[in-house]
């Protein structure tokens, strides 16, 4: 027991050794999120939006300023989705960029939320109130049915921003991964064993 503790302290180099090194392929973390699906689906849903709000506007169904609003942060998220594919290459400023559209476009999908209920109150109140009084049944039972499909329209809006709010969400997190911009790098521990060369 002697002699082996005489070796290992007489030897200069440690068997075992410990140290703790930044993870090479931490940028990979950021495929696990499968940001081209969902940057397609983020483009996808942002320009039915447009369209449906285009089409209702159109029609002198809305409010011109809520519209362009509703419009401008709708854009704002394709531009997002297309960033976050654009990112799949694994450039860190592109990766930077992206962690802030996404941000921006969750806060863009919060904000058009407000819209829509905006755009449904103000509908609410107008629609089909002049059909209450008088004869003109037929005209109120229709009304009627096209209010109950704009409710469910409107229901659909928001699930739509809803989940483009939880997609943003998902991706910046991933991008914060990445870029480390909340925390340092982890740092993982590796372990290099060394052999002695053997005697001759």
């Amino acid at each position: 027991m002697a002699d082996e503790v005489h070796v290992l302290e007489s030897n200069q180099n440690p068997l075992v050794t410990v140290s703790f090194q930044r993870d090479a392929n931490r940028k990979q973390k950021y495929l696990e999120a499968e940001p081209k699906a969902l940057g397609i689906t983020q483009i996808g849903m942002s320009v039915f939006q447009i369209t449906s709000t285009s089409v209702f506007h159109s029609q002198n169904h809305g409010t011109t300023g809520i519209d362009v609003t509703f419009i401008i942060l709708s854009i704002l998220v394709v531009i997002a989705g297309s960033v976050a594919i654009a990112s799949k290459n694994l450039h860190l400023p592109l990766l930077k960029a992206c962690l802030g559209m996404q941000i921006v476009a969750c806060l863009a999908s919060f904000v058009n939320i407000i819209c829509i209920l905006m755009n449904y109150e103000q509908y609410y109140y107008t629609a089909c109130w002049h059909y209450a009084h008088g004869n003109q049944t037929t005209y109120s039972d229709d009304c009627h049915i096209l209010e109950r499909t704009r409710s469910h329209l409107f229901g659909e809006s928001i699930l739509i921003q809803v989940t483009l709010m939880a997609i943003s969400a998902t991706l910046a997190s991933y991008c914060c991964k990445v870029v480390n911009c909340c925390a340092p790098a982890p740092k993982m521990p590796v372990i290099t064993l060394q052999t002695q060369p053997a005697e001759q």
